[in-house]
């Protein structure tokens, strides 16, 4: 039988570190990680996450623009109405995975299983 020694990895670059703690910040608001949860695979209007979370527009339009200064949303306007979207698969996997983690840790059988 052969041991083989793990091999050693760097940590990632520093810009990247940062960077990904800064999205971990965001997403550490129970606000906003309904929004981008409720953002998967549709798009959606201020008007309409405020009514669906029971918030003041006002309210979830902050958030929004703390979203979208991350990158973490994508905009589009139509008229006078701005509709948020997830801008790519990897915001919707971060915010499935995380989700499904908690799902685990709660749940003896986590209901994206059922």
């Amino acid at each position: 039988m052969t041991i083989v020694a793990p091999t050693e990895r760097a940590a990632p670059p520093e810009a990247d570190l940062d960077h990904a703690v800064e999205v971990l910040r965001l997403l550490a608001d129970r606000t906003r990680l309904a929004v981008l949860a409720m953002l998967d695979g549709t798009e959606m209007s201020v008007s309409a996450i405020a009514e669906a979370l029971d918030r003041p527009a006002p309210a979830v339009s902050q958030h929004l623009a703390k979203l979208r200064a991350g990158r973490l949303v994508a905009a589009r306007r139509a008229g006078t109405t701005v509709y948020y979207s997830q801008p790519d698969e990897h915001v919707a996997a971060l915010v499935t995975n995380v989700l499904q983690h908690t799902e685990h840790t709660l749940y003896e059988a986590p209901p994206h299983h059922r």
